[in-house]
């Protein structure tokens, strides 16, 4: 069973997966988190491990119906074998998830979460369509449409920031627009588009989520940590029972919330390296306790963590304090713009750490780490890894850092082209002169992202044009 952040509510994993946001408001989260016996668990491939983890986590769903997901999910759409890849760098071990159909960490939940929605509709006798609302600041766009692509009785509507996320980005969702595939730009920023699919959710009943608000997003990410860290001690980089640190470079906190699932099962993970850029709301929570979206918006050169209101720490607050202060904390939020803990509460906090990197920085990082070690790192990583070095100087710890890498980079070519000092054109040019320079395939797919025309929502016309869409898709709000 999983429960409400905000209130009692209780509901089996495969209707939470319909669902997506809770009706009162709140996310999903486990009532418990089974132990692992790591030592048992080295021999297995990656497909193995998911299946044996999904199955502890969504206890409504069967051994079978979790193999037949994972078996669909996991295949030749990634271009590596072992699903992940893992590269050393002369201080960290990078974790490689842009090995998925469209480039981005993304892949490894939404190549799962249309099979588990399609299992779940089916377990729970829902025969009708499912709509599935979706708002991404650049990677959760693409990576939804393509994982729901094809599969019969869903239909998706994507929001994304115009002029918010990369041009490769873009051209990726709109590629895939069809009659069921909507892909909407509109007028503002991330947290704009994330708020409208919150509302729209309390509008419109049986409606889904492909955001980490759903917890079918997050089951699927915990298990990366768990092969990250038996993967380290297969390769004797570290001894088994010996802990690590996680350095993710994060805005809505939901890949770094999963590692965080994984330390409750039982990784030895010791601190959590969050990473954010100049929109640095996570990084001034961690330092001061007080969460405040009321600041100045950057659109940076690591666009997916352009967002000041990251929903899933909504999840973190509830697992260390409980539902009430969860609640009062995040009406605070819609009231007021902010929320503060106190100092007892700021300290149960201390297993993580928040920094943030410049868009000067990122790119000064992305020369270095090419330049030293020839190995080119998305601007997103960039961050982290800056973050990470920053961080081993002030505390001095040195303990083995886990680098999650979470797209390719040849998705943000203007700002390789700048790291780089590669005279930039046109994005699709450029990835011809990244490529002579650091001699790394332009990936395929990207041959099939043609120049489409993208709709425009201005912003005070959103709600108005939502109701509209809705109606086309044959949907009312009751």
């Amino acid at each position: 069973m999983v429960k409400s952040t905000r209130s009692s509510k209780r509901i089996t994993e495969s209707l939470a997966i319909i669902e997506g946001l809770s009706s009162d408001g709140g996310l999903y989260i486990f009532e418990k988190f089974p132990t692992l016996n790591l030592s048992s668990l080295l021999h297995l491939s990656y497909q193995e491990l998911s299946s044996y983890i999904l199955n502890l986590l969504l206890e409504d769903f069967t051994k079978e119906e979790i193999e037949e997901v994972v078996h669909h999910a996991y295949d030749e759409k990634f271009d590596t074998k072992n699903i992940v890849a893992f590269h050393s760098l002369k201080d960290v071990f990078v974790l490689e998830l842009f090995h998925g159909p469209t480039l981005a960490f993304k892949d490894m939940a939404l190549t799962i979460l249309p099979e588990l929605l399609r299992v779940a509709k089916k377990k729970n006798h829902i025969h009708q369509d499912t709509l599935v609302l979706t708002a991404t600041s650049g990677d959760t766009g693409g990576a939804t449409l393509s994982g729901f692509k094809d599969v019969e009785g869903m239909k998706v509507i994507v929001f994304y920031p115009n002029e918010g996320v990369s041009l490769i980005q873009e051209r990726q969702m709109l590629s895939f627009a069809s009659k069921d595939a909507k892909v909407i730009a509109i007028e503002g920023n991330f947290d704009d588009a994330q708020r409208l699919v919150k509302e729209e959710f309390q509008k419109y009943p049986k409606l889904s989520s492909s955001n980490s608000i759903n917890i079918g997003r997050l089951a699927p990410q915990v298990i990366y940590y768990v092969d990250s860290y038996l993967e380290a001690v297969r390769t004797k980089k570290i001894h088994m029972g010996e802990y690590i640190n996680i350095c993710v470079p994060t805005g809505n906190f939901g890949n770094i919330l999963a590692g965080y699932i994984a330390k409750k099962m039982g990784v030895p993970i010791h601190r959590f390296i969050c990473a954010s850029n100049q929109n640095k709301v996570l990084t001034d929570f961690f330092l001061t306790g007080v969460y405040n979206r009321k600041r100045e918006f950057y659109k940076t050169n690591s666009p997916s963590m352009d967002i000041l209101i990251s929903s899933n720490l909504e999840r973190l607050l509830y697992l260390l304090f409980g539902e009430n202060k969860t609640k009062e904390w995040m009406e605070s939020l819609v009231k007021t713009g902010e929320y503060h803990l106190n100092s007892k509460e700021k300290e149960a906090l201390h297993s993580f750490y928040g920094g943030f990197a410049t868009i000067e920085e990122t790119l000064d990082c992305m020369k270095k780490v090419y330049d030293e070690e020839h190995y080119l790192l998305d601007p997103h990583t960039a961050v982290a890894y800056q973050v990470y070095q920053n961080y081993v100087k002030e505390t001095k710890d040195t303990t083995m850092t886990l680098l999650v890498s979470t797209a390719h980079p040849f998705k943000f070519p203007q700002a390789v082209c700048e790291a780089l000092q590669i005279e930039e054109e046109d994005s699709f040019e450029a990835l011809k002169k990244i490529h002579q320079k650091t001699k790394i395939n332009i990936p395929t797919v990207f041959s099939s992202y043609t120049k489409s025309k993208k709709t425009i929502w201005k912003k005070e016309e959103t709600k108005d044009q939502f109701d509209q869409l809705m109606k086309e898709f044959g949907y009312d709000q009751n």
